[in-house]
């Protein structure tokens, strides 16, 4: 599905699929220079970064692993609640391995914060986050970001993973929702 499809539910579409796709080639590139010959493991964060994981790993030129993990802070609204719970933890241990964590959206911080704690105790080698997309102005915590996508606008936005009560993640580009859709 493109914005053309859904155009009374967006005000603006922010990234076309075109721009999502040269950006994550860029970003596939450094994470090749980056990781080269050490074999990371990809952690994707459900269900968002189902895109994300899977057209940056097809990107990437080296070898590398996958595992999954589903957390949760949003519920059906479109402000994080702030309060996170494992769904669905890794398969794969983290002890001594390079691990990215792939994320499709960092809004507030709390969430991926709760998250890298949790992935720190667990002793990988190196720790460090790709996120295709940021909202700056609305973080309450500071996170170190080793790779970003692109920043966004404090707006709730859909398209690429990027969801409003389970709709829109298959949305190619990416555009702020209309808010007749979530009043």
């Amino acid at each position: 599905m493109d914005a053309a499809d859904i155009a009374p539910d967006l005000t603006k579409v922010l990234y076309t699929s075109a721009e999502i796709e040269a950006r994550l080639a860029e970003l596939a590139a450094q994470i090749d220079r980056d990781y080269a010959g050490s074999n990371p493991l990809l952690v994707g964060v459900l269900n968002g970064a189902v895109m994300v994981m899977a057209d940056l790993s097809r990107a990437l030129k080296i070898d590398c692993e996958m595992d999954w993990m589903a957390i949760s802070s949003y519920g059906s609204g479109t402000q994080s609640s702030g309060v996170v719970r494992i769904l669905k933890d890794l398969n794969t241990d983290l002890v001594g391995r390079h691990v990215l964590v792939v994320e499709d959206i960092i809004d507030t911080g709390l969430t991926l914060t709760y998250l890298m704690q949790n992935l720190a105790s667990r002793n990988p080698a190196t720790l460090k986050i790709m996120a295709m997309f940021r909202k700056p102005d609305a973080m309450k915590i500071d996170i170190d970001v080793a790779y970003v996508g692109f920043d966004l606008p404090n707006q709730f936005v859909v398209g690429y993973g990027l969801d409003y009560a389970g709709k829109y993640r298959n949305l190619t580009d990416v555009g702020i929702l209309a808010p007749h859709v979530y009043s």
